[in-house]
C-alpha cells in the first residue's frame, strides 16, 4: 500500500524548507542534477509560487524493530515501509476560481491520501507573507474555504437520479445534497459523521475536504524552546476554528510543532549527534520522524513484519485487515491461494531468537482467513501452488 501525503499551505509558510528536510532523510533522493518535479531539492525563495510542479520525496517510516529482526535472522537486507511526500504549490485566496496556481494546486491535492497543512506561526521580517501579516487563524481559514469551494463545485455537477436509478444512486445523491448544505455552512466533509457504507458511496467524488489533515505548525526557535506556551496558543487557535464541533476536536488534535529550518540543520549532523542537538529544545526525536509516524497513524495504518534470510521487511496495511488481504500486499495471488499464516508477536520472536525456538515453545499462532492482523505481528504466509 502506497502512503502519499500532500504538503499544503499558503506561500512562504515553510513548506519547501520542510520538504528539503524530507529529501535529506530520503535514501532515494538524488544528491545532484535533479530538476523540479523530481526527487530533488525544492526551490526556496522569498516570493510566492517558487514551487509550481509538486516535488516528490520518498521517506522510510522509522521502525526500530527491523534491524533487531535482521540481526536475529542474519540478513543484511532491510526493507522498511515508505511514505511519499508531495510538496504542492502554495494556495492563495481565490484558488478555487483559478487565482494563483489554483487549478494546478487542486488537481495535485486530489492525488494524495492525506494532507499535511503547514501553518506559519513564526515571525520573520525577511520572509514576506502573502497577506503581509502573520495570522495563522486567517491562513487556516483560507485553505479550508478554498477546498470547500472546490468541493462545492464538484457537488454542483451531481445530476438528479433518473426514474430507474438504483438504491445506491439515490442514496449517493441524497448524501451529496447533505454535503452541500454542510459545506455551505463552512464545515469540511471530514468533520461530518458518515457510516462506512456512506463513505463508500461518496468515495468516487474524491472530495478534498474529506481527506484527513495533519497540521504542522512551523515555529521559531524561541517558540520551540517555549513549547508549553506555544502549544497553549495552538490549542486556543484550534478551538476557535472548530466552534464546538466534537468530531472536529478529534480531527484538530492531529498536529505537531516543528521548526522547518532546524530540521534541515539537524539532518546535516551525524545521526549520533542529532539527539544531543535536539535535547537543547527538549525534543526526543526529529520533527520529521514525528511527522512520518503521525501521518502513518492519521491514515489508520500499521505494519506487519516478515523476517527471513532473504530480507526483513515492513508491509503497510490498514488497521482491521484480515490475513488473506495482508498476504496480497506481498503478492496479489497470495490472497486467492491463502492457506494459513504462522504468526508470532515481535516480542516473542525476539525473546526466542527466531523461528526455531519460538515454534518449539508453542508461541506461534496458526491463523486462518478471519484473523485480524496486528501491528507487532511477525508472519510467514502459507499459500497453495
Amino acid at each position: 500500500m502506497k502512503l502519499s501525503i500532500g504538503i499544503v499551505g499558503l506561500p512562504n509558510v515553510g513548506k519547501s524548507t520542510l520538504f528539503n528536510a524530507i529529501l535529506k532523510k530520503s535514501p532515494f533522493a538524488p544528491q545532484s542534477g535533479a530538476t523540479e518535479g523530481q526527487a530533488g531539492c525544492a526551490k526556496i525563495a522569498n516570493y510566492p509560487f517558487t514551487t509550481i510542479e509538486p516535488n516528490v520525496g520518498v521517506v522510510e517510516v522509522p521502525d526500530e524493530r527491523l534491524p533487531v529482526l535482521a540481526k536475529i535472522v542474519k540478513t543484511e537486507k532491510i526493507v522498511p515501509a515508505i511514505v511519499e511526500f508531495y510538496d504542492i504549490a502554495g494556495l492563495v485566496k481565490g484558488a478555487s476560481k483559478g487565482e494563483g496556481l489554483g487549478n494546478k494546486f487542486l488537481s495535485h491535492i486530489r492525488e494524495v491520501a492525506a494532507i499535511v497543512h503547514v501553518v506559519r506561526l513564526f515571525e520573520d521580517d525577511n520572509v514576506i507573507h502573502v497577506a503581509n501579516k502573520i495570522s495563522p487563524a486567517d491562513d487556516m481559514t483560507i485553505v479550508d474555504e478554498e477546498l470547500i469551494l472546490a468541493d462545492l463545485e464538484t457537488l454542483s455537477k451531481q445530476k438528479e437520479p433518473k426514474m430507474n436509478a438504483t438504491k445506491d444512486e439515490l442514496a449517493a445523491y441524497e448524501l451529496a445534497q447533505l454535503l452541500k448544505k454542510e459545506l455551505n455552512q463552512g464545515k469540511p466533509a471530514r468533520m461530518i459523521k458518515f457510516s462506512n457504507e456512506e463513505l463508500q458511496l461518496i468515495k468516487p467524488l474524491n472530495l478534498l475536504t474529506l481527506k484527513p489533515v495533519l497540521y504542522v505548525f512551523n515555529v521559531s526557535e524561541k517558540q520551540l524552546e517555549n513549547s508549553e506556551e506555544t502549544q497553549k496558543i495552538i490549542v486556543k487557535l484550534l478551538n476557535c476554528q472548530i466552534a464546538g464541533n466534537s468530531l472536529a476536536v478529534q480531527q484538530y488534535n492531529n498536529f505537531i510543532i516543528i521548526n522547518a529550518k532546524l530540521e534541515n540543520e539537524v539532518l546535516a549532523l551525524p545521526e549520533s549527534e542529532q539527539k544531543e542537538y535536539l535535547k537543547q529544545f527538549n525534543l526526543e526525536d526529529t520533527g520529521l520522524n514525528r511527522l512520518i509516524k503521525k501521518s502513518y497513524e492519521l491514515l489508520g495504518l500499521i505494519s506487519f513484519l516478515t523476517a527471513g534470510i532473504k530480507e526483513v521487511r515492513a508491509w503497510t496495511i490498514k488497521k482491521g485487515t484480515l490475513a488473506p488481504q495482508a498476504a496480497a500486499t506481498i503478492h496479489t495471488d497470495f490472497e486467492k491461494k491463502f492457506i494459513k499464516a504462522d504468526i508470532v508477536t515481535y516480542q516473542d520472536f525476539v525473546s526466542c531468537n527466531g523461528w526455531i525456538k519460538v515454534r518449539d515453545q508453542g508461541k506461534v499462532i496458526s491463523a486462518g482467513r478471519d484473523y485480524v492482523m496486528k501491528d507487532d505481528d511477525v508472519v510467514e504466509f502459507k499459500v497453495g501452488a
